[in-house]
């Protein structure tokens, strides 16, 4: 017998709306201003929708999955194609991890510059004398 995954055996998610936008754009790390921007809606707007003070309309709802990244089911009964955030975590932990890597060659480099002006200097010194 094969089990394929549906809408009613998935384990929801039960936040609100509100806040499956908000844990969504954080994700992304966005602001608020951002994704209104990206919407073409004001901030109060977006605000209203992560408060729960108001619902976006269905086209908005399609447009919010697009940019959030996340299905139009998500957002709307916490079902479904959900934020990806430990990819997004992996991959700033690659970045973090190179720009550190790429701080301890410049370092280094420095201190292998600053010897040889030393040692420069030194020889200049001596040729001088």
């Amino acid at each position: 017998m094969q089990f394929t995954a549906n809408i009613t055996n998935e384990n929801p998610d039960y936040d609100t709306l509100g806040g499956r936008i908000s844990r969504a754009r954080d994700a992304l790390d966005f602001s608020t201003a951002q994704l209104a921007r990206r919407l073409g809606v004001k901030s109060d707007t977006v605000n209203a929708w992560e408060s729960d003070r108001s619902e976006p309309r269905a086209n908005r709802v399609t447009m919010l999955a697009g940019v959030l990244g996340v299905s139009p089911t998500w957002l709307l009964n916490g079902v479904g194609e959900s934020p990806s955030t430990p990819t997004i975590n992996s991959e700033l932990h690659v970045i973090i991890t190179q720009l550190s890597k790429l701080k301890r060659s410049h370092a280094a480099m420095g201190q292998m510059i600053d010897a040889l002006e030393s040692e420069a200097q030194r020889v200049s010194n001596h040729l001088s004398d």
